[in-house]
């Protein structure tokens, strides 16, 4: 860590209950009552306290308290008005060593945030709501067991099923919020689609599906080359593959599940990502999590991105293979971590590792930010590491036609061991892909329990992605796919950019699809979910343990298949509810006013 001149610490990236209306009443009262100088940065309370009134979940005492989180620590809107320091942490919370050497020159940065500059304030007031939550939960915890005391909801003489840290946050601070989380859609996830309206009677315990529905602006799907809605290649040959193969093969490929349609896209694959061959899986997450068991075991060596997807982290702990940790997009802690372990060797014997392989994601899902591949494949080369790349979210969406990271960061493929992609978010379908040399696939074929005990996927799904694939290489006839690439490019900047602008704190790097709003305080994940819905925007917010406790954020997700007006529509709602909800933490303060007028005046 570095303190610079400005004062700034800096660190690299790393209920229920019984409704009361009474009560209500007597919160607003409290909260009208604190003066507003109180309040950070000179922000009025009044239309905080709207939203607190018009929310229909606030119906028990513990979401009112939640509220009142939200009114009492709202955060400063200008650096220039609050005296209060910024705190830059980590993303995985860790303490960073001292910075080593480069082992190579550094590229040209991204002109991207790649600090999440975090107010003291703001820390420090996200962790006094989350210690209150969790205080007025084991408090209420307390009472009711010694109010239900001889009855019990578990079978006589078996072990609770539901127990522990995991169950107590799932009942006390999740269920009060689920309604944010699960929304059922009526559509096809395209730039607009409709969104089930749902109500509670029992505190959010339960949510009853409406039959009415609210056509929302899309930005939570990996919709980002807007396949997922009906296209005029792709769908014609999906119902005729459905005509002629039915939904499912009903066998494993090594039976009688493997299609003319399967090969020709596991061919298709290999060429599209510049590798011998492939070989596909029915699931994106069991793609990592079945892989890696296959890959390595016990003796070897699986080297992980601290901030790494659950697939990965699961797979490499059923490996059984030894797992360390490197800092997050940190080459230089990545070569220390290598050099480390190659000079201990295994644990007890010290013998050489079997094998090592270094997994790192192209695009990281909950950050945005693109993989360090040149510096981490040089670190590779250097120790005679294998290479595990996950394009999950950067197959289809970045590079000049669409290939990932590799294209995007002038990397050759040749030099990435194996890569793994999923069909869930460029190409519309499901399923997943492991493409490298013919030794390896042909290895898999053999010995994965995915590929061997699992059915194939749905000839539809492959044809699908065969389409997709088609019109990104043009070989439709047209030049959809260039456009499509270009849009999703135009649209990711552009509203990465005005998002900066209008002052929220914004992860990521450039020309992802994927960009996270910072939230923190936990009462303002409900606040801005709800709100943005209720202005017809649907956004995905995520919190702990999706993330560090600290860092709740807003993932947005941009699509090719959004227009301009889409975006700009998107920008006026989130900067309203911002607003509204206290998140504009870092506001360039000349353009905090300006810049709703001047996206109007784009349009």
């Amino acid at each position: 860590m570095r303190c610079d001149g400005d004062g700034v610490i800096r660190a690299p990236v790393t209920g229920d209950g019984d409704s009361s209306s009474a009560a209500a009443a007597a919160i607003i009262v409290v909260v009208v009552a604190v003066p507003r100088s109180f309040v950070a940065g000179g922000t009025l309370l009044y239309p905080s306290i709207i939203l607190l009134i018009n929310r229909r979940h606030l119906v028990a005492i513990d979401d009112l308290f939640l509220f009142f989180l939200l009114l009492l620590f709202h955060s400063p809107t200008s650096p220039r008005r609050s005296p209060w320091r910024r705190l830059q942490i980590p993303l995985h919370l860790l303490p960073s060593p001292p910075p080593s050497p480069p082992i190579l020159p550094p590229p040209p940065p991204p002109a991207s945030t790649t600090m999440v500059r975090l107010p003291y304030v703001t820390a420090l007031t996200t962790l006094f709501s989350y210690g209150l939550l969790f205080a007025f939960g084991q408090l209420r915890d307390f009472f009711r067991r010694i109010l239900d005391a001889g009855k019990s909801s578990n079978l006589k003489g078996y072990a609770p099923i539901c127990l522990g840290l995991e169950d107590f946050y799932t009942r006390r601070l999740y269920l009060r919020i689920q309604d944010c989380f699960g929304r059922p859609i009526a559509s096809a996830p395209d730039a607009w689609f409709d969104v089930v309206e749902r109500y509670s009677n029992d505190s959010n315990k339960t949510l009853h599906r409406t039959t009415k529905t609210s056509k929302c602006l899309n930005l939570g799907s990996y919709n980002y080359l807007g396949f997922a809605a009906a296209d005029e290649y792709c769908t014609p040959r999906v119902i005729e593959s459905l005509k002629k193969y039915s939904a499912s093969t009903c066998s494993v490929r090594v039976d009688g599940g493997n299609t003319k349609l399967h090969v020709e896209l596991e061919e298709l694959v290999a060429r599209f990502v510049g590798k011998p061959a492939a070989i596909l899986f029915g699931m994106g997450y069991v793609t990592n999590s079945a892989i890696i068991p296959a890959l390595v075991g016990k003796g070897g060596l699986i080297i992980s991105d601290s901030l790494n997807h659950n697939s990965i982290v699961n797979g490499a702990r059923g490996s059984g293979a030894t797992v360390r940790v490197f800092q997050h997009n940190n080459p230089a802690h990545l070569e220390e971590v290598l050099r480390e372990q190659i000079a201990g060797g295994q644990p007890r014997t010290h013998r050489p590792w079997k094998k090592i392989i270094v997994i790192v994601e192209g695009i990281y899902s909950m950050e945005g930010e693109l993989c360090k591949l040149p510096e981490v494949i040089a670190v590779c080369k250097k120790y005679k590491a294998y290479t595990y790349l996950d394009e999950a979210h950067s197959i289809g969406a970045v590079g000049k036609t669409g290939r990932g990271v590799c294209e995007l960061l002038g990397v050759d493929p040749a030099d990435v061991d194996i890569m793994m992609g999923t069909f869930t978010k460029s190409f519309g379908s499901c399923g997943g892909y492991i493409a490298a040399s013919k030794e390896i696939i042909d290895h898999l074929k053999h010995i994965c329990p995915a590929h061997i005990y699992a059915t194939s996927m749905s000839p539809p799904a492959v044809q699908q992605v065969i389409s997709a694939i088609k019109v990104i290489l043009g070989e439709d006839g047209s030049n959809r796919g260039a456009k499509k690439l270009a849009q999703i490019r135009e649209n990711s900047n552009f509203f990465r950019s005005e998002l900066q602008k209008m002052g929220f704190e914004v992860l990521g790097d450039n020309d992802s699809p994927v960009m996270p709003i910072m939230l923190y305080n936990p009462a303002k994940i409900p606040a801005f979910s709800r709100e943005c819905l209720r202005q017809h925007v649907a956004v995905v917010t995520v919190a702990f343990p999706a993330t560090p406790l600290l860092l709740a954020r807003a993932r947005i997700c941009i699509s090719a298949s959004h227009s301009r007006e889409d975006l700009i529509k998107g920008l006026e709602v989130i900067s309203k509810v911002g607003d509204l909800v206290g998140i504009k933490y870092f506001p360039v303060e000349h353009e905090k006013t300006a810049s709703v007028e001047k996206l109007k005046k784009l349009q």
